[in-house]
């Protein structure tokens, strides 16, 4: 039957079923091979490849028979795009920095190879290597710093200490003395992976410049002279700051404060050059929230309605020509003219993963119109998906990746319904064109809504009007006039004035009480079926079976979420890199212990993880504890508070006295933390164990914040106990066994991250965890854990969780003896770090 009906299709049918199926191949062999959580052996990806050549081979004497024919092309390009995809996974891995050669001072010698991103202590940029040791990677991600925990003066050329008075330029030749690492990042549920981001990019180790050892420019070369552009536009907007000081000097209006001007700059440089670390970290929250984060860097609608001004500008001047005309027509010139524009365009922003993919979907667009081909727009779309997927089959793991192709599906969708059989768009009036772009950005944001819920566990309820005000204010103003910047200066200044109206606009949005609605992430089915909602409700369907999609969202929005039974909880240890961050739940409440690092001036743990988690998860805290003020234990509890402003805080003396924490009493004062405090939540018994009140117990010596430490020991009524103890040192633990503690513990916190001045011989031997759970940095500056302390615990039985190799790590009270992984639970093959905790 099926067969039959394929066969009495009419030829140019039969023809484009005949694409689709390799297409469908390509999406599908990418997909399974880059879920993998291990790679299989070379040879085993060399067969597929060549058993998927050989199926092609196949194709032609079964034309005859189409379904079976169909199929063959299926299974044939998959073999050939997984197949490749794994040759490449070996090829790439094989390039793995070795172990030995890791925080080892390497001299390697080669070329600065990108713009320099400045941060807040120092500059950072990619180094292609031209002599180093055997078994350095071709490309670095190197950077220097300033004196630890000091912020250098940003608005100033930065000169590093080693580099002789010579401000450093893409095209140098130097050879440095550095430290490298293999490339490391936190592993969340939910979370970003920059592991996946650095296997994309090519990037196989990252470190810094030995500030004490000598460094030597060996020559400036005449290489990557588009990264010197870049880099030369960037440093002319900044400089623009003068210009537009004046021009609103004496303008007493909210959002023209000094700083917001800083802020407007930021953004003119992400959109001119791609450098997002420009954006402020207050600025990038408030685009998230309003939902308009994409705009404010290259994303693929710049470079898709540049294309598209280009072609528009081409086309009216190629019509001028009659000579022009009978080389080529109008349109045809006009359309590759803007493909080869937009891809100028891509290269000038720094030529990103979402550029490449922007400019790859254009070109494909560009072929079918010039090959006369007429298909439909979710053929072209899949064409589109297949050949970028091919390209970069890792690219189906970010989120972007499938933000931008639907969003684009939705823009081909609704622009083949809009279009009248002739070709000619009824949209032609003005007030006409006005509501179809109000009605795409519509279709968007309920296509999408989906989409973020899944990815994000979050949707902006203000997206839609922000969008409808920031995409053609953005794309049509700002945009071109940062741009203009490379012919006049004073056109950065410009694009910054523009710029700060639409940004108070965008801050009172996102300080809506309703702004944001944060859900737990559902399960993968009903994900699913809320995908395929969104997209049947926007469809040209009844109302009636619009309303009947609509039904199938319910699962995803009606999602419970995950709360321990009554009388148990668990502990979720977050990887937030060296800090401490641990969320506890019970049956109907949570608590923050710790807030983790603050990793920059633009940027902590509380931004970047915790409240991404938090709304991932559908968590609302009751409570945080801080242990106490150091900056890897309360660097992102501003974050966390302004994000969760109804919850209590606890704290020790030195949280409270610190100024640089007074925002956390805005709403009610931190109350202290002191031994004997203790409460139930939901039949679980929380209990402090320090510090005592007074000053008594410290004998007569200086206090010191570690002294201080919050202690929290967490009983179920089925006898777990869990211990979180902050950076106490040997003498508070001493004094805790002496008064406070004499039973064994199933969950441990080690004490300052394994130091040696903590997690003495006599601690270990009476608590006996039996989970050891050590919150530090891959390969920290400070050496923790240190081995002798390793050793202990190892002695006293206990199971060591290294969180650079267990990354998030969960905790049952129920099931005392298990613990999950994030990196052994959700394993991926290029993730070299993955090992048993």
């Amino acid at each position: 039957m099926e067969q039959s009906a394929i066969q009495l299709a009419h030829p140019m049918q039969r023809a484009r079923l005949s694409w689709l199926a390799p297409l469908w191949g390509c999406v599908l062999g990418a997909a399974w091979q880059v879920t993998q959580a291990q790679l299989w052996g070379l040879w085993v990806y060399q067969s597929l490849l060549v058993l998927g050549l050989l199926m092609l081979l196949m194709v032609r004497p079964l034309q005859r028979r189409p379904l079976l024919c169909w199929l063959l092309l299926v299974w044939a390009a998959a073999c050939c795009v997984a197949g490749a995809t794994g040759w490449r996974a070996h090829a790439y891995l094989a390039q793995t920095l070795p172990k030995s050669l890791e925080s080892v001072d390497l001299q390697v010698q080669g070329r600065i190879a990108s713009m320099l991103q400045t941060t807040s202590n120092g500059q950072r940029w990619r180094f292609a290597v031209d002599e180093a040791p055997a078994g350095v990677p071709p490309l670095l991600e190197l950077a220097w710093y300033g004196p630890y925990g000091k912020e250098m003066d940003t608005s100033q050329p930065l000169i590093a200490p080693w580099a002789q008075g010579v401000a450093l330029s893409p095209g140098q030749r130097w050879r440095l003395t550095v430290r490298i690492k293999r490339p490391h990042g936190a592993r969340n549920p939910h979370g970003f992976d920059y592991e996946l981001l650095a296997w994309e990019q090519g990037i196989q180790a990252t470190g810094y410049v030995r500030d004490k050892a000598p460094q030597q420019l060996l020559e400036v070369t005449a290489q990557y002279p588009l990264q010197r552009w870049r880099q030369w536009l960037r440093d002319r907007i900044q400089a623009q700051a003068a210009h537009l000081q004046t021009w609103l000097q004496g303008a007493d209006l909210p959002g023209m404060d000094l700083e917001s001007q800083q802020g407007a700059l930021g953004v003119v440089a992400a959109l001119a050059v791609g450098d997002q670390q420009a954006i402020e970290r207050k600025d990038w929250a408030m685009f998230r929230q309003t939902g308009v984060a994409h705009l404010m860097s290259i994303s693929g609608l710049h470079i898709t309605m540049f294309a598209w001004l280009a072609a528009l500008i081409v086309g009216r001047l190629w019509r001028r020509s009659a000579r022009a005309c009978s080389i080529i027509s109008a349109p045809r010139a006009a359309l590759w003219v803007g493909v080869l524009l937009a891809t100028g365009y891509a290269l000038f922003s720094g030529w990103g993963l979402p550029a490449q993919r922007t400019v790859c979907m254009l070109a494909v667009v560009a072929l079918l119109q010039t090959l006369g081909a007429r298909w439909p727009w979710a053929c072209v779309w899949l064409l589109a998906l297949a050949v970028v997927v091919a390209l970069d089959p890792w690219a189906l793991w970010q989120a972007g990746f499938w933000l931008s192709f639907v969003a684009v599906g939705v823009l081909l969708a609704s622009n083949f319904v809009a279009t009248s059989p002739d070709g000619e768009k009824t949209t032609a009036r003005f007030l006409s064109k006005i509501y179809a772009l109000a009605r795409e950005q519509w279709l968007i944001s309920l296509a999408l809504a989906p989409l973020g819920l899944l990815l994000f566990g979050q949707v902006s309820i203000v997206g839609l009007l922000a969008n409808l005000v920031a995409i053609p204010w953005v794309t049509l103003l700002v945009t071109p006039l940062a741009l203009l910047a490379a012919l006049v200066p004073v056109g950065a200044a410009a694009a910054a004035l523009a710029m700060l109206p639409l940004m108070g606009l965008l801050q009172w949005l996102a300080d809506l009480p309703w702004a944001v609605w944060c859900m737990p992430q559902p399960a993968w089915w009903a994900s699913v079926l809320a995908i395929a909602a969104g997209l049947l409700v926007i469809a040209p369907l009844p109302v009636r079976l619009r309303v009947v999609a609509a039904l199938f969202a319910l699962p995803a929005l009606l999602w419970p979420q995950a709360w321990p039974k009554v009388g148990e909880f668990e502990l979720q240890a977050v990887d937030i890199g060296q800090g401490n961050a641990v969320i506890i739940s019970t049956a109907g409440h949570r608590l923050l212990y710790d807030a983790g690092p603050q990793y920059s001036r633009q940027s902590d743990a509380g931004e970047r993880v915790i409240v991404p988690l938090l709304a991932a998860q559908g968590m609302r805290l009751d409570a945080m504890m801080l242990s106490h003020r150091d900056s890897d234990h309360t660097g992102g509890a501003l974050a966390v508070k302004a994000a969760q402003p109804q919850m209590k805080v606890w704290g020790s003396d030195s949280v409270i006295e610190d100024p640089l924490l007074a925002a956390l009493a805005s709403s009610a004062p931190v109350e202290r933390c002191t031994q004997g405090q203790h409460w139930q939540w939901d039949g679980v018994t929380f209990e402090v164990l320090h510090p005592p009140a007074g000053d008594a117990w410290l004998n007569g010596r200086k206090p010191q914040p570690n002294f201080g430490s919050c202690v929290l020991r967490i009983r179920s009524v089925s006898g777990s106990v869990a211990l979180l103890v902050g950076d106490i040192e040997a003498a508070q633990e001493q004094l805790l066994l002496q008064t406070r503690i004499t039973d064994v513990v199933d969950w441990l916190q080690v004490p300052h991250h394994g130091s040696k001045t903590s997690s003495t011989e006599a601690w270990v031997k009476t608590l006996q965890p039996h989970w050891a759970v050590v919150q530090a940095g891959y390969l920290n500056r400070f050496g923790h854990p240190v081995a002798a302390v390793v050793d202990r615990y190892k002695a006293a039985a206990s199971e060591l969780v290294l969180q650079e190799r267990c990354g998030a790590a969960l905790w049952r009270s129920e099931q005392a003896v298990s613990l999950q992984c994030e990196r052994q639970l959700h394993s991926r093959y290029w993730d070299v770090h993955r090992q048993p905790p």
